[in-house]
C-alpha cells in the first residue's frame, strides 16, 4: 500500500469501528450431534477459532459454521457427527493457542481451524503469526486424524469495509496466508484451504453487520470445506 494512502486507511478503519454492529456469538449448546438417524460410529469433530467459529452472525450454533459443517459431513459420510465448537470473538492465533486449545478433546476425527482475521486487524507480524499458528496446528494434529485450516477471507469483498481499507487489509492477509500455507505443508494430516478463491460472496452471504456470514454464508463455506475433508 502506498504510504500516501495510509491516512485514508486510518480514517476508514475508524469509520468501520464506529459504524459496524458488534454481533454476539451464536446461542445454544456448544456441542451436539448431527445426523442422529444415520448409522455407524459417530465422527467426532471440533471447530476452533475466532468469531466465525463462535457463530457470530447467526442466532444458534446449528446455523453457524460448526453446525452446518457437521450436517454436511453427516450427509457425505452417512454417519452421525458429534460436534463441539471452541470459538471466541476477537481471538488471535495466540489466544487460540493458549486459551482455546486446552478445551479440545483428543481422539478427534476432524478439526477445522478458522483464524487469521484478527491477526490481520491487530497488525500481528508474519513471524508472530507463524510461530503461534505452527504451535496450534502441531497440537491439533496430535488431537485429530485430519486438520483443515481455512485461509483468511477476502476483506475487499466485505460490504462493511471501504475500498482502500479493504485493499490494505487484503495485502496484509495475503502475507499471512503465505505463511499459513508453509506452516500447514510441514505438518502431516493438515490441509490449508484458501478462502479467497473458494468463497462465492453473493449478496446473501453476509449477516446484518455486513462483516460476518449469515446462515446461508456459513452453509456455503461449510460445504466447501467439507468437500476438502477426506473421509
Amino acid at each position: 500500500m502506498h504510504p500516501l494512502l495510509m491516512p485514508v486507511v486510518a480514517a476508514q478503519a475508524l469509520f468501520v469501528r464506529m459504524s459496524t454492529e458488534a454481533l454476539p456469538p451464536a446461542g445454544g449448546p456448544e456441542s451436539g450431534t448431527a445426523g442422529e438417524a444415520a448409522g455407524g460410529e459417530p465422527l467426532r469433530i471440533a471447530v476452533v477459532g475466532e468469531s466465525t467459529a463462535a457463530g457470530c452472525g447467526v442466532e444458534q450454533q446449528e446455523e453457524g459454521f460448526t453446525g452446518q459443517f457437521a450436517r454436511e459431513l453427516s450427509v457425505r459420510t452417512g454417519r452421525p457427527v458429534d460436534w463441539s465448537v471452541h470459538g471466541r470473538y476477537g481471538a488471535t492465533a495466540r489466544r487460540i493457542r493458549y486459551r482455546l486449545l486446552p478445551e479440545l478433546d483428543t481422539g478427534l476425527h476432524v478439526v477445522a481451524l478458522l483464524a487469521g482475521v484478527n491477526d490481520v486487524l491487530t497488525r500481528r507480524s508474519p513471524q508472530d503469526w507463524g510461530d503461534d499458528l505452527g504451535a496450534v496446528v502441531g497440537e491439533l494434529a496430535q488431537r485429530a486424524d485430519q486438520v483443515v485450516v481455512t485461509g483468511i477471507p477476502p476483506f475487499a469483498e466485505f460490504p462493511s469495509i471501504p475500498g482502500v481499507l479493504g485493499r490494505y487489509l487484503g495485502e496484509r492477509a495475503a502475507v499471512l496466508d503465505e505463511v499459513a500455507q508453509r506452516v500447514c505443508a510441514e505438518v502431516q494430516g493438515v490441509t490449508w484451504i484458501g478462502s479467497t478463491n473458494v468463497l462465492p460472496m453473493g449478496p446473501d452471504f453476509f449477516a446484518r453487520d455486513r462483516f460476518h456470514p449469515s446462515a446461508q454464508g456459513y452453509r456455503e463455506w461449510a460445504q466447501i470445506v467439507a468437500g476438502k475433508v477426506a473421509l
